[in-house]
């Protein structure tokens, strides 16, 4: 442990001014010391940085993305199965989902402040690349993973369970019915309808921050429309205004 406390703060003194206050922001985060400081900078940096110091594709955040992603996924789903003893396999696979779905990771990242300390490359500079949906939720699950590589699995839980509490009521979460898509699938079939389809109708935006328009049918009838920053989502909020907008024209028509 002394060993990895003197080579942490060797490793820290060689970095320059800005990088430690990346660092610094992290440990704050964390709550807990940073051993490792080159996995949690390559975790906040875009792939866009990589031209401007030639550096190979390891140096980005997306690396670390794939061991975050599966070490998020572990322990959200034992937080889940210890908070909620009574409830059966679709009530906890719907509940993580909600917990680990890009939206919600991005949502993490902006209560942490994360988008001032993501490391952009000088051409990609003003896209607005650090606020992206997609992207902040990548660089959340690339500093999981960094933080489990470095401190390991206790720490990272810790680091997790505090995050959800602070930024999330999970009970309330649990109660919210958030899959429009399998609402709306089956009010229609109990009314003996067609099974909705979706259409992507517009795309705008760069590629790294698209923001995608659906329609939803049901049959040759339009029944609605949504926008969102992925197609699950925005086919989740074309669900949600067709079934607000049935539901409305069902009630309007009873005697």
């Amino acid at each position: 442990m002394l060993y990895r406390k003197i080579r942490a703060l060797f490793l820290f003194s060689k970095l320059d001014q800005t990088d430690k206050k990346r660092i610094l922001f992290l440990e704050r985060c964390f709550q807990t010391k940073i051993y490792d400081p080159g996995n949690y900078l390559r975790a906040l940096r875009h792939r866009s940085k990589l031209v401007d110091h030639a550096w190979g594709s390891t140096e980005s955040y997306e690396r670390l993305e794939f061991l975050g992603d599966s070490v998020l996924d572990l322990i959200v789903t034992e937080i889940v199965f210890d908070r909620f003893p009574e409830d059966n396999e679709g009530f906890m696979t719907q509940l993580r989902s909600k917990l680990v779905k890009g939206d919600a990771l991005a949502g993490y990242s902006l209560q942490m402040g994360l988008p001032q300390y993501v490391e952009i490359g000088e051409r990609a500079k003003g896209q607005g690349i650090e606020y992206s949906t997609s992207i902040l939720g990548d660089i959340f699950e690339a500093l999981i993973g960094a933080l489990y590589h470095d401190r390991g699995y206790r720490v990272t839980r810790t680091f997790i369970q505090r995050v959800i509490d602070e930024y999330l009521n999970i009970q309330e979460l649990a109660s919210i019915e958030d899959n429009y898509k399998s609402i709306l699938m089956e009010y229609a079939q109990a009314r003996r309808m067609r099974i909705p389809t979706y259409r992507v109708v517009a795309e705008h935006g760069p590629a790294h921050n698209r923001t995608f328009e659906i329609e939803v049918h049901i049959g040759e009838m339009h029944v609605g429309r949504g926008s969102g920053r992925s197609k699950k989502l925005a086919e989740q909020n074309a669900a949600r205004n067709a079934y607000d907008s049935i539901r409305q024209k069902e009630i309007a028509t009873r005697p």
